[in-house]
């Protein structure tokens, strides 16, 4: 097992890269009369009601076909995992869909207005996170499937999670169709605001747990600020501490991961095959190639920490059968942990649909898209290849595990909450796209008018429910026996 970082452009190339093809540049800059023109004239392209029709294509192919086809590349024995989380309900189903979804938006007209896309924005890959400086922040944090595209997409992909999610939770049309318009009116305002700011203005917004009340007004904060207060005393608690207290145990005299197949394999087990020697070896050597990828001073304080154990560990629920592991480190002594997540990193599924990455590595494409995107991002976010034992060079990224993680409670939120939620939501996806996008075109295309909203609350409800029929058709696959599933894991 090797890592080839030789092979590697430097960060800073394939940065400049994926700014130049969402952003156009020209001898003379266009003024911002000129790109709120070029926004309006997206209409003529794909028109804001249009972005609300759904009819699936008369080729469209069948969604276990294509769940099917990223197995291949996967752990054969986790696949039935991912199979169970899915059929578990329409919205696991949703989760676990991108490529899917990424078929049925890639093959209608786009409005041509590129960001850099999350590729994957349903409501429960949004949270909270602890920044470097120790803020507890909003953002967007999954970015598996992140890359350039047209900006309705990721909006579409939104919106669509919030009445699937809706329908999830026996929401009535009423509250469901709130939540919707409230998370897409929340993204229209939040562009136009943005249009009138300056460029750095813009790029050092970030979103506090303590700006909620302003952003929702006072009329919604109440509620949905006690549940805050909770959610961030619950993620200061889902730390570094919190990881190596309930994922290790002591192996001969010494930390090391627990074993709870097939959720947790640790090292010991996995490759006692080759010999744990040898595999610890060769990843200490895989981990000082990561290094590279770091900013110096992150670098320096990494270099502080020794290396104790790896072990699989299965995350998610689209993600589950992908190569993801977890690295245990330790700095001055065993109460300075540092638990890394190391995850494979496959082709985007928006790729078929807009054109190959530009990166050489899917995990720089993923590290390079979470920094454009994202506030404020892990210190260790980094990538590296390496070449597993049966010979195939694989891309990873790697970042720490828990960093004060909170998630939404779906299963308990009432539903003015949820609107809440989209609101919160539809702000943050719009300040990452007018991090990387034209943000005056797109406030241009989207207008002071509610048609857009709309359209996007139209689109949410026609493709909820094709996704219950895609998620059907999952479960008859698992009765037939057409795939194997394994459910309650």
């Amino acid at each position: 097992m090797k890592s080839p970082m030789a092979d590697q452009p430097s960060p800073a190339q394939p940065e400049e890269a994926v700014l130049g093809s969402i952003s156009s540049s020209a001898d003379v800059p266009l003024t911002p009369s000129q790109r709120t023109a070029a926004g309006k004239r997206a209409r003529s392209t794909r028109p804001r009601s249009a972005v609300g029709s759904w009819e699936p294509s008369d080729d469209r192919p069948d969604p276990v076909d294509q769940l099917e086809a990223q197995a291949r590349t996967r752990v054969h024995e986790l696949v039935p995992i991912r199979y169970g989380r899915m059929a578990a309900s329409a919205f696991a189903f949703y989760r676990g869909a991108a490529a899917v979804m990424a078929y049925d938006l890639g093959s209608h007209a786009s409005t041509g207005l590129g960001v850099q896309l999350c590729g994957d924005a349903h409501l429960v890959n949004f949270g909270g996170f602890a920044t470097p400086d120790r803020r507890m922040v909003f953002d967007l944090n999954d970015f598996d499937e992140t890359h350039p595209g047209p900006f309705e997409w990721d909006v579409q992909r939104l919106a669509a999670s919030f009445e699937i999610a809706g329908r999830d939770r026996g929401f009535d049309v009423p509250t469901r169709t709130e939540a919707v318009l409230r998370t897409a009116a929340a993204y229209r305002s939040a562009m136009l605001n943005f249009a009138t700011m300056t460029d750095l203005d813009v790029w050092y917004l970030r979103l506090g747990f303590e700006e909620f009340p302003k952003l929702l007004g006072e009329q919604h904060s109440k509620k949905m600020m006690a549940r805050l207060q909770k959610a961030v005393i619950k993620a200061q608690h889902k730390d570094r501490y919190r990881a190596l207290a309930k994922l290790t145990t002591r192996v001969d005299g010494e930390l090391a991961f627990i074993s709870d197949p097939p959720l947790i394999v640790p090292a010991r087990e996995l490759f006692s095959e080759i010999g744990t020697a040898q595999f610890t070896t060769t990843f200490r050597g895989v981990l000082d190639s990561y290094r590279g990828t770091l900013a110096p001073s992150n670098r320096h304080l990494l270099e502080g920490y020794r290396y104790l154990d790896m072990a699989r560990k299965v995350v998610g629920v689209g993600s589950v059968g992908t190569r993801t592991g977890v690295a245990l480190l330790i700095g001055r002594d065993e109460d300075d942990p540092l638990i890394l997540q190391i995850k494979e990193a496959e082709a985007s599924v928006l790729e078929p649909y807009t054109g190959p990455s530009t990166f050489h590595n899917h995990g720089q494409r993923v590290v390079v898209g979470q920094s454009l995107t994202q506030a404020a991002s892990d210190p260790f976010l980094g990538w590296d290849r390496v070449e597993g034992f049966d010979g195939v060079p694989r891309d990873y990224y790697v970042r720490q595990l828990w960093d004060w993680k909170a998630s939404a409670d779906l299963a308990t939120m009432p539903s003015d909450v949820l609107s809440d939620y989209g609101q919160a939501c539809g702000w943050t996806l719009a300040r990452a796209h007018a991090r990387t996008g034209d943000r005056i075109a797109i406030a241009g295309y989207l207008g002071s008018s509610d048609v857009f909203e709309r359209s996007i609350a139209a689109f949410a409800s026609s493709y909820a429910d094709q996704n219950e029929l895609d998620h059907a058709a999952l479960v008859k696959a698992i009765a037939s026996g057409r795939v194997q599933a394994l459910s309650g894991v």
